[in-house]
């Protein structure tokens, strides 16, 4: 039985520092995974309860554990860039290790932090691009989520930034290209605070299930963008 409890992968991250306490204002009660015990009283300060459980090394099993009796998974976590090995062991290796322990335990719903051209990059990059593994890392993840049996939705914000949430956003398709092409590449960008906004609209409304979401801030409010 659920008791709507949210763990967030990649607790100590912005966008996950950010979106605990809207979540917490929602309803929800917030488990966040950190691999350094030292950043719990962050944790604590935004409303939710610290779990220290290193994704990168952590198997299926520990993982388990931790979303037992969840109502929802929020990967939020990544390498950070710098090291190839890293960033595939964390944003793709532990990321289909939280998938497999969330439909082993029965939490259907996830949902997943990517990036706007997640679906496109690997196609157009020189894998010598520095950017390259992370492009690799993040598509196999969400491929991996697509082919899953979970209710997923993955989110896909452009450049992030640290501006202020305005709750509106505008799609854009597989490319990271909105409709009318309004935008130029220095505009695709999307406040850290309106993808917190995003997962918890499609957590507390069950929007956007099954879908890919590529979005930047724009004018459209996100509950009419997301349904």
């Amino acid at each position: 039985m659920t008791d709507k409890r949210v763990v967030i992968v990649g607790g100590h991250g912005k966008i996950a520092l950010l979106a605990a306490p809207k979540l917490v204002a929602a309803g929800y009660r917030v488990e966040s995974l950190i691999r350094n015990a030292e950043q719990a009283d962050e944790i604590r300060s935004v409303g939710a309860e610290p779990v220290v459980l290193d994704i990168e090394t952590a198997d299926v099993g520990a993982l388990s554990g931790a979303f037992a009796g969840a109502e929802a998974i929020v990967f939020s976590a990544g390498a950070g860039g710098g090291n190839p090995d890293r960033t595939r062991a964390v944003d793709f290796e532990a990321a289909v290790r939280t998938m497999t322990a969330a439909e082993g335990v029965g939490v259907s719903r996830y949902v997943m932090v990517s990036y706007s051209r997640a679906g496109v990059d690997v196609d157009n990059l020189d894998p010598e691009n520095s950017f390259y593994v992370y492009a690799k890392a993040k598509h196999d993840a969400d491929a991996a989520l697509r082919e899953s049996r979970l209710d997923y939705t993955i989110l896909g914000p452009g450049r992030l930034t640290l501006d202020q949430a305005t709750g509106n956003i505008v799609i854009a398709d597989e490319a990271g290209n909105v409709a009318d092409g309004a935008l130029s590449d220095d505009e695709k960008a999307t406040s850290r605070e309106n993808v917190a906004e995003a997962i918890v609209h499609v957590l507390a409304k069950n929007a956007a299930v099954m879908k890919t979401v590529n979005f930047y801030d724009g004018d459209t409010p996100i509950a009419d963008a997301l349904s």
